[in-house]
């Protein structure tokens, strides 16, 4: 089995639709392993996009993942990272498919619901920043 994070992002927190998203993700296969509610502080923001720091859009980012709640949680399931990927749709709502958890709850780039690791490396580091070692 391999392991993925995703974030429910605030905007969907803030929609009360968290346990909509949790149905959808086990009833494609994903065994949640670690989940918690959780507010992230700005330094712990920047750390965790810190890979985006030289972009344009990072302050707005930190900005945003930090206006609420997020639900970080490991979720486990063979190809865990692509099938989640995939499953998630596009980044830009507007643009996923539909059925996909971002076209049915985000509405734009930024606003897109959740947040998918995007390479198994990414993924254990993600699961790590919110969980801790050998979880």
């Amino acid at each position: 089995m391999d392991r993925t994070l995703m974030i429910i992002k605030p905007d969907a927190v803030a929609k009360h639709v968290i346990g909509e998203i949790l149905r959808l993700v086990e009833a494609e296969g994903f065994v949640v392993r670690q989940l918690r509610m959780t507010h992230l502080t700005r330094e712990q923001a920047e750390a965790f996009y810190a890979v985006h720091r030289e972009r344009s859009f990072f302050g707005e980012l930190v900005g945003f993942m930090t206006s609420g709640a997020v639900v970080p949680m490991a979720l486990e399931r063979v190809d865990a990272v692509p099938h989640l990927r995939q499953f998630i749709g596009a980044t830009d709502s507007t643009k996923a498919a539909p059925g996909t958890i971002r076209r049915e709850f985000g509405t734009d780039v930024q606003c897109n619901a959740v947040h998918a690791s995007d390479s198994a490396e990414n993924a254990a580091n993600e699961i790590e920043f919110f969980f801790g070692k050998n979880t």
